[in-house]
């Protein structure tokens, strides 16, 4: 097989579900629009229903016969995640595969999120690994599934650290970059733990983690002059952008603790291939570290055995 994966590589998804959340507009879009072109069935997770539902007619002008459920959830308020996942399991007894995927990107201003955290780390990573935590018997039990959590090429940038002693910016001044690269490596460091965690029972269950390149989404709207620029001279089209997700989801060559996405330019461009994760989501101690501090924050017990 070339490395110039695209959505021609991708097996048929008849009979798979698969929750995506931020299904409604940019790359959770146009991942949901190939995975039920391919016969998924697709839980459409928005945090507007409104929205939701036009993204829903949308897809179904494209692909009528579209196997498609729209649930609310909002990742900034860990109620109505458990609320969300409750729904999901009263209604489902089976997942495939959770593609983590909602995400906000740089607000100028700092925000809190319903519990008081800062609002990209809470959105980004608390939200989904409360998420991934109340769907994991479920996603568990069904055969071959996968988790796939959707990182940034950020998470390498010098700025991408944990920021122990102030995981909040509460103390520092809010730096918008330095939060998302924040958000982005704990999302690595997340999905690196729960791979080594389900290896260790034997799970069939894989953790892949992916990230989309520099790609051209509503997320850059905080980025001003300058980021509407370099969307316009460095970006890929969206098309390119949701590959890596979709390979982590769906290629059975996948290996759990894989990490896909471009590799041109700094990772920033091209098909999507295996990449290395941040040096700081294969040192175990941090990934311990930030999983005890992520449960106890969010007061969840997100044991695997």
């Amino acid at each position: 097989m070339s490395n110039k994966w695209n959505t021609n590589n991708i097996p048929s998804q008849d009979g798979k579900l698969i929750v995506v959340t931020g299904a409604n507009s940019g790359l959770g879009l146009g991942t949901t629009k190939e995975l039920v072109k391919k016969g998924a069935q697709v839980v459409m997770v928005v945090r507007d229903m409104n929205k939701g539902k036009q993204a829903e007619t949308e897809i179904l002008s494209e692909t009528p016969n579209a196997q498609l459920d729209v649930m609310q959830m909002d990742l900034s308020d860990l109620d109505s995640v458990r609320d969300f996942a409750q729904k999901f399991k009263d209604k489902y007894k089976k997942l495939d595969v959770l593609i983590n995927n909602a995400g906000v990107m740089t607000p100028p201003e700092r925000f809190e999120t319903k519990q008081g955290f800062e609002g990209q780390f809470g959105t980004n990573h608390l939200g989904h690994f409360v998420l991934t935590s109340e769907l994991f018997e479920v996603i568990n039990n069904t055969p071959n599934s996968r988790i796939v959590t959707v990182s940034s090429a950020v998470a390498k940038f010098k700025d991408a650290d944990i920021y122990w002693s102030d995981l909040q910016f509460e103390k520092t001044p809010y730096h918008k970059m330095k939060t998302y690269a924040q958000s982005k490596l704990a999302n690595q460091l997340f999905g690196k733990e729960l791979d080594q965690k389900l290896k260790s029972i034997g799970s069939q269950t894989l953790s892949v983690m992916a990230h989309p390149g520099y790609t051209a989404t509503k997320l850059q709207r905080h980025m001003g002059l300058m980021g509407r620029i370099m969307n316009v001279l460095m970006a890929q089209k969206l098309e390119m952008g949701i590959l890596p997700t979709l390979r982590a989801a769906t290629d059975t060559n996948v290996k759990g603790g894989e990490y896909y996405g471009p590799l041109k330019m700094n990772n920033l461009r091209g098909y999507p291939e295996l990449n290395t994760l941040a040096d700081k989501a294969e040192d175990s101690k941090e990934r311990i570290k930030l999983w005890n501090i992520s449960e106890e924050l969010t007061n969840t017990k997100f044991e695997i055995n």
